[in-house]
């Protein structure tokens, strides 16, 4: 433990407070560990994934003459034009494809449904006044590896045929379009999802051709889990909180052992450090000086040895601190006044104080401390009245 008087003095006003708070830090030090250890910090990630469904409507037509250009037999496939006489009659192939592009795979679980419609539409002035509309496709086909396929085939010149007849019905009072129009409803586990598309179908004399592609497409992102981590929580701060218990519980022990402590003889041990510098050990003979004085502390003896330059003397036997100052004595003095403190403190309870007085005493023994001051001075003494004026 550190010899430290002003710990002790600290200690001595404050000790029992000081060992209350050591333990309750020490205490909840170890109770903040128990519960970081138990309860480990968790984390909650979502994983994601990302969806794409794409529909597209591919044509092709079949070459049923030989030509230039063409022989008999050959398809076309997604041509910009077709020649009407070449071949006559357009196919429509619907096609859905479901993809999960995250892990770049088909999606097999999901449903399809298709529908394509060829709509004869009069309009004039930009609006539609009348319109017919025949169903090409209606059908719900089976996903195969991510994929969903219809197919239909349409007669263009019957086509470019009823166009005609209703443009002759009209007389010139409006124009009359063909239009295409294709809806893909899917629903898979991310969701579902409706796509349409429609483009005009332009017929002539000798040729037809679609005005824009029906091509559809949606992405979507879905949640396909959750996951949960569980960590311990930072092994720094737990070994940290265990040490801060150990030191104060530690601490706590050391000063209650330490305790308790007389606070008036820590506080003269502070200034016994303090005023070391004037302060000398030596004995005081009792005799000594016409006049004591008694002043309360040791700071008071001491400020005395300043204004009159001389030395603290301290005797540990009698436990006194003195300045003498011309035939005056300036003490200080735990025990209490000057004739107090002839005596020096005896422990009773020592057993080497007893002497057994059954036991003999040899002559060696009995010779007392000192009697060099009894035996005969060099030069002697005239008489009794000689010896009472020396003492």
């Amino acid at each position: 433990m550190i010899d430290n008087p002003r710990l002790d003095l600290v200690l001595a006003k404050y000790g029992r407070s000081i060992v209350v708070v050591l333990v309750g830090i020490g205490i909840l030090a170890f109770l903040a560990s128990g519960w970081v250890v138990a309860t480990p910090s968790t984390s909650t990630s979502h994983q994601y994934a990302d969806e794409r469904v794409s529909s597209d409507v591919d044509t092709s037509a079949v070459v049923v003459r030989n030509g230039t250009l063409w022989n008999e037999g050959d398809r076309l496939e997604n041509s910009g034009v077709y020649i009407l006489n070449a071949s006559p009659e357009l196919t429509l192939r619907p096609e859905t494809r479901l993809t999960n592009a995250t892990a770049e795979a088909p999606v097999d679980d999901g449903t399809v449904s298709h529908e394509l419609t060829l709509r004869f539409e009069a309009t004039r002035e930009g609006t539609a006044f009348w319109n017919e509309t025949k169903t090409l496709v209606d059908e719900s086909p089976a996903v195969e590896n991510g994929v969903a396929r219809s197919e239909t085939t349409i007669d263009v010149e019957s086509v470019r045929d009823r166009q005609r007849e209703i443009e002759r019905e009209l007389s010139g009072v409006g124009a009359v379009d063909v239009r295409l129009e294709f809806r893909a409803a899917y629903e898979t586990g991310a969701g579902r999802g409706v796509q349409e598309a429609s483009t005009t179908l332009e017929i002539t004399d000798d040729a037809y051709w679609m005005a824009d592609s029906l091509s559809a497409s949606d992405e979507r992102r879905y949640r396909t889990g959750t996951t949960v981590t569980t960590e311990s929580r930072n092994l720094g701060l737990i070994a940290g909180l265990s040490l801060l218990g150990t030191l104060s519980l530690a601490a706590a022990v050391s000063l209650a052992r330490r305790s308790p402590v007389d606070e008036a003889a820590a506080r003269r041990a502070v200034h016994e450090r303090r005023y070391a510098e004037w302060i000398s050990r030596g004995s005081i003979p009792m005799w000594i000086g016409d006049y004591h004085v008694s002043l309360d502390t040791l700071e008071d003896v001491v400020d005395v040895a300043i204004d009159t330059n001389e030395r603290v003397v301290h005797d540990t036997q009698r436990g006194l601190f003195a300045v003498v100052n011309d035939g005056v004595v300036y003490y200080y003095s735990d025990r209490g006044l000057w004739e107090e403190t002839a005596w020096p403190e005896m422990d009773l309870d020592d057993g080497s104080a007893v002497v057994d007085a059954d036991a003999p005493l040899n002559p060696e023994e009995l010779e007392l401390e000192g009697s060099d001051e009894f035996s005969d001075p060099d030069d002697g003494f005239d008489d009794d009245a000689d010896v009472w004026r020396k003492l």
